[in-house]
C-alpha cells in the first residue's frame, strides 16, 4: 500500500490495540489475548471512512457483548497523532473511524510529488516473475483468444511491475513436435493440388484446412514453382515447413507489436530438443524412478503428483472420470510429446531464476493445471511457484449478433482483423474490462463508438477535459500553484472529499490487482475515477471562486489528470489531450 495508507493503518492499530489494553488495565474488558481484527475502506462511507471489526471477533475472547467491547475501545480510545478525528459506534458493535482534513492533503501532496510514479509500490520487492501469455501455435493465425489473452497478459505483467515486481514477458513458440508435422503434411497436401487438382490429392480430415495453408502454399509455388513436385515427401514438408513459418511468426510478431505488446523474448520449442532439455527431465524422472516403458512408448508416473493439485468434490474426492492418469512422455515413434516439453520449458523457465512463473491459458488447458504443477514436484521444484490464470471464451458481436466471419476477407475473424475494425485502444481496454475467469462479449459497435458508454472513451475524455480546463483558464492567467495545508482544507464538499478518498486507494488497488492476477480491477478504479471527477466538475466551480479554493480545486484536477494518465500509460493506451 502507499505509504500515507500504510501510516494511516499501522498509527489506528496501534490506537486501537493501545485502546483494548488500557480497557483491559481499568478492568472494563477482562484479561485475553488480543484477536486479529480488520481495518478496511466500506463501500459506503457515509457512516465512516474506515471500518473496524475489532469488537466483534472480540466477543469470544472477552466474553463479552460486542456492544460492550466497543465502548470500552472507543472511551480508551486516543486518536492523537493520527489521520483520524473520532470513532462511532455502529450496529451490534462496528468501529467507524472518520480521517481529519490532514489526510486529504497529505494524499494529494503525495500525488503531486511522485507524479507519474504514483501507484507504484515496492510490494513484490524485486521478486523476479515471468508471465507467459497467448503462445499461439505458429501453424496459423491469431484470433480472438489471443486477442483477450494478449491484452490480459501485458495488463497484468503491467501491473505487477508497478507493484515492485521484476516482470519478463515470454512468448513460447511452439515450433516442435506433432503440430509441426502436421503443419508440414497440410503444407505438403495444399501444394500438389495446386499442380494435380484437388481431386487428385486429399487433405486429411486431422489436417490444418484453413486458408492461410493454402495462402501459404501458393505463396511458394509462386516464388519456387513446382521445384518440390519431384521430391519426397518428408523433403517436400520439410522444405515447405521452412519456408511458411517464419512467415508466420514474423506475422505474429507484427500483429503483436500492432497490439502494443512487446515481450522480452520470444522462446522457440526447438531449443528445448535441441539443447538436450527434453531428455534432461527424463532423465531426472528415470533417476527418481518415476519413468517405465509400455508398449514401445516411455510413460512418466504423474498420477500421485496431480492429484495434489486436482479440484475435489464436497467429500474431499477425485470423480473417477477425472481420476489422475500417466502421461505419455516419448512415443512409440520416437518423438517427444507436448508434455514432455511443456515439462523441460518449464524447469527452464525456474532455471533461469524466475521464483514464479505465470502463465495465461485458455480454459480449455484446464486439465493441464493439476499435471504441470504435479510435474514441478515430481523434478524437485515447487509446483505452488507456477500459477495459471484460465481464460474463458470470447465471443465477438456486432448489432447485438455474434459475428464469426470477417465481410473484408470472407474468413474467421483473426486478430489482424480485429485491429483493423476497431481502435487498439479499446481492443486493450475492453479486453481487460473483466477478470479472465469471466466469459465475455466483445461488442465491436461500442469498441468504435466515440461517447460515453465506450469505457476507454469515457475515460480518455476525462482526461482531455482536464486538459482543456487547464488551457481555457491558463488563457486567463490562471494556472495551478503550489497551496498551503489551508488552501488544501478548503476541499470539503462531498464530491471533493469522494474523489481524493478514491485516488488515495490507487495503490492498494495496484497492489490487490497484483496479487489477485486481475488487472480487470485498474480498469473499473478509473472508470469510477472518471466519474468522480466529472461528479467533482459538474458540481464545484473551479473559476470564480476565491482564489485559495480555486487554487485548491486546480490542484485536485491536476491529481486527477495524473493518475488518469498513470493508469492509461500504463496499460499502453493513449491519453489525448483534446477530443
Amino acid at each position: 500500500m502507499s505509504q500515507l495508507v500504510g501510516k494511516a493503518t499501522s498509527s489506528l492499530k496501534a490506537c486501537v490495540c493501545s485502546a483494548m489494553e488500557k480497557a483491559m488495565e481499568t478492568g472494563a474488558l477482562p484479561q485475553a489475548e488480543i484477536p486479529e481484527f480488520l481495518l478496511e475502506v466500506p463501500a459506503d462511507r457515509s457512516h465512516g471512512d474506515w471500518a473496524c471489526n475489532a469488537a466483534m471477533v472480540g466477543a469470544r475472547a472477552f466474553r463479552m457483548a460486542p456492544r460492550k467491547i466497543a465502548e470500552a475501545i472507543v472511551q480508551n480510545l486516543d486518536l492523537t497523532g493520527t489521520y483520524f478525528t473520532r470513532c462511532e459506534i455502529a450496529g451490534p458493535g462496528f468501529l467507524n473511524f472518520f480521517l481529519s482534513p490532514q489526510f486529504s492533503v497529505d494524499i494529494l501532496r503525495d500525488i503531486l510529488e511522485k507524479s507519474d510514479d504514483y501507484g507504484r509500490s515496492d510490494y513484490g520487492q524485486g521478486e523476479k516473475v515471468m508471465v507467459e501469455f497467448v503462445s499461439a501455435n505458429p501453424t496459423g493465425p491469431m484470433h480472438m483468444g489471443n486477442a483477450r489473452g494478449g491484452a490480459l497478459g501485458d495488463c497484468l505483467a503491467a501491473v505487477l511491475d508497478a507493484a515492485g515486481y521484476d516482470v519478463w514477458r515470454e512468448f513460447l513458440i511452439n515450433d516442435a513436435g506433432n503440430q509441426i508435422l502436421k503443419f508440414g503434411l497440410s503444407l505438403s497436401v495444399r501444394y500438389r493440388q495446386l499442380f494435380l487438382g484437388e481431386e487428385a490429392v486429399t487433405l486429411p480430415e486431422d489436417s490444418y484446412h484453413g486458408l492461410d495453408i493454402l495462402d501459404l502454399a501458393q505463396a511458394y509455388a509462386d516464388e519456387h514453382g513446382d521445384d518440390l513436385m519431384a521430391v519426397s515427401e518428408e523433403e517436400r514438408s520439410r522444405r515447405l515447413v521452412e519456408f511458411a513459418l517464419p512467415r508466420n511468426i514474423a506475422k505474429m510478431k507484427a500483429d503483436m507489436k500492432k497490439y502494443r505488446v512487446e515481450y522480452d523474448q520470444w522462446f522457440s520449442e526447438t531449443t528445448l530438443h535441441e539443447s538436450g532439455a527434453i531428455q534432461e527431465v527424463i532423465d531426472v524422472l528415470r533417476e527418481k524412478g518415476l519413468i517405465y516403458e509400455k508398449d514401445g512408448a516411455t510413460w512418466y508416473k504423474a498420477s500421485a503428483f496431480t492429484e495434489a493439485y486436482m479440484k475435489k468434490d464436497k467429500k474431499g474426492e477425485i470423480s473417477e472420470e477425472n481420476a489422475p492418469k500417466d502421461e505419455v512422455l516419448i512415443r512409440q515413434n520416437g518423438t517427444p510429446t507436448y508434455m514432455a516439453a511443456d515439462i523441460a520449458y518449464h524447469k527452464n523457465k525456474f532455471d533461469r531464476g524466475f521464483s514464479r512463473c505465470i502463465d495465461v491459458w485458455g480454459a480449455d488447458h484446464h486439465g493441464h493445471v493439476a499435471r504441470m504443477k504435479g510435474a514441478m514436484d515430481a523434478i524437485g521444484l515447487d509446483g505452488e511457484k507456477l500459477d495459471v490464470v484460465l481464460m474463458q471464451l470470447v465471443k465477438l458481436m456486432k448489432n447485438g449478433e455474434e459475428v464469426r466471419m470477417s465481410k473484408r476477407t470472407g474468413k474467421a475473424i483473426q486478430l489482424s482483423d480485429l485491429l483493423d475494425e476497431v481502435p487498439v485502444d479499446a481492443a486493450r481496454f475492453l479486453f481487460n474490462m473483466k477478470d479472465a475467469g469471466t466469459q465475455m462479449k466483445f461488442d465491436l459497435d461500442l469498441a468504435v463508438q466515440q461517447d460515453s458508454e465506450n469505457p476507454v472513451y469515457y475515460v480518455q475524455y476525462a482526461h482531455a477535459r482536464i486538459c482543456s480546463i487547464l488551457r481555457a483558464l491558463k488563457a486567463e492567467r490562471i494556472e495551478p500553484r503550489a497551496c498551503t495545508d489551508e488552501e488544501l482544507m478548503l476541499l470539503t464538499a462531498p464530491e471533493e472529499v469522494e474523489l481524493i478518498r478514491h485516488m488515495a486507494g490507487y495503490t492498494d488497488e495496484i497492489i490487490a490487482a497484483a496479487r489477485s492476477y486481475d488487472p480487470a480491477r485498474i480498469n473499473h478504479y478509473v472508470v469510477t475515477l472518471a466519474t468522480l471527477f466529472h461528479k467533482f466538475y459538474n458540481a464545484c466551480r473551479v473559476k470564480g471562486v476565491e482564489d485559495g479554493l480555486c487554487a485548491a480545486r486546480l490542484t485536485l484536477c491536476v491529481c486527477a489528470k495524473t493518475i488518469i494518465k498513470n493508469v492509461l500509460t500504463m496499460f499502453k493506451i493513449t491519453c489525448p489531450e483534446s477530443m
